[in-house]
């Protein structure tokens, strides 16, 4: 398996909010313009939950920057087209879905210190400066954050009307996320940085 953004595929019914919901996974994004959730937990990873604040066309992305080696802050490292990629592919298909991007704002979740022993710098508090740092460059409203902390985090966006629900896991005592989050890291140390895309 490769290291590229992957659509979502596990759509389910939530009986607790009564509606149609699409989990997503590391290295998966969704987008929909239906009245409809999405959700994710997260650990030193990142989430992006981005809408068209006009029509409610929203998706959510969920990744990690790959170890860049050794200088992680070079704007043309390895790491930092990985984070751009995995950001353009789920703003290029929501602009495909029909939001316009003046009418783009996010919010954003994510970059736990949950992986121990990790890398020297703390992986999430990389993924966390990277996804404020793109979003400011591409002009991209933020309107709230939940970053950093020690916490694993389950996020809940209703792209329809923006809001988003964000429980903190404080006791987690199943290995599941974290194993979730070193395979997931594994892949990108070996996979090639997905294509080039360009943006309407």
């Amino acid at each position: 398996m490769d290291s590229r953004e992957q659509f979502a595929t596990n759509v389910y019914y939530d009986r607790t909010f009564d509606i149609d919901a699409a989990k997503i996974l590391p290295g998966e994004y969704y987008h929909t313009g239906k009245d409809m959730l999405i959700v994710t937990v997260l650990g030193s990873c990142v989430s992006a939950c981005i809408r068209d604040r006009v029509s409610g066309v929203g998706g959510m992305n969920h990744f990690m920057l790959p170890d860049g080696g050794a200088d992680p802050g070079s704007p043309v490292s390895a790491s930092m087209r990985y984070g751009t990629y995995a950001m353009e592919v789920l703003i290029n298909e929501l602009l495909k879905a029909g939001a316009r991007r003046e009418n783009l704002e996010a919010k954003v979740f994510g970059g736990g210190a949950v992986l121990k022993g990790f890398t020297a710098i703390n992986v999430g508090e990389r993924n966390a400066a990277f996804v404020i740092s793109y979003l400011k460059t591409e002009k991209i409203r933020v309107l709230a954050e939940d970053l950093n902390d020690i916490y694993p985090r389950k996020v809940y966006f209703f792209p329809r009307t923006g809001k988003v629900l964000v429980k903190k896991l404080m006791q987690t005592h199943n290995e599941t996320l974290v194993q979730r989050e070193r395979d997931y890291a594994r892949r990108l140390k070996v996979a090639p940085v997905g294509g080039e895309i360009d943006l309407f």
